[in-house]
């Protein structure tokens, strides 16, 4: 799921009243209520994009009945006590939360590659204070090498990915 979340890397939300193909087509994809309500890219969707990489990737996965709700991903899979690479991140943040994939981390920071950061999909780098939850697929291989240290030089510090 992290290999193909790269893939997306750069893509952004259109200002005004366009949106995305890409993003709005994960939507579709899904379906139902999610297909039907998130019908713009001005909507958070931090979590449809995480949803969609589990969901492509690992189609025997069970998901969330609300991936929209990026707190919600605190019940997703199974729990970790210390992250991987592909781990899956949840955040609080003013006004909610966040969610993405761990790619790596400093002192005081994870790395995470996820959507709606800077209304695009990118690595950021958000405060280790902020975490609420490390999740894992439940059909997922297992998680391999632990943590990922990496430098926190040039890569900006996120503080709100509304």
């Amino acid at each position: 799921w992290l290999r193909d979340a790269r893939r997306y890397m750069g893509i952004k939300e259109i200002p005004g009243p366009k949106s995305n193909p890409v993003i709005t087509g994960w939507a579709k994809r899904m379906g139902g209520w999610v297909a039907s309500f998130y019908v713009d890219d001005d909507i958070p969707w931090c979590g449809l994009f995480v949803n969609n990489e589990i969901a492509v990737t690992l189609p025997n996965e069970p998901l969330l009945a609300n991936p929209l709700g990026a707190l919600n991903w605190v019940k997703f899979g199974a729990a970790l006590d210390v992250p991987a690479l592909g781990a899956i991140l949840v955040f609080r943040r003013d006004g909610g939360g966040h969610v993405g994939f761990y790619v790596g981390e400093d002192e005081t920071h994870y790395f995470v590659l996820g959507g709606n950061q800077s209304n695009s999909v990118s690595i950021t780098r958000i405060a280790k204070t902020r975490l609420v939850g490390i999740r894992w697929p439940a059909t997922g291989p297992a998680p391999q090498g632990g943590r990922v240290w990496l430098s926190a030089a040039g890569v900006p510090v996120s503080k709100n990915e509304a």
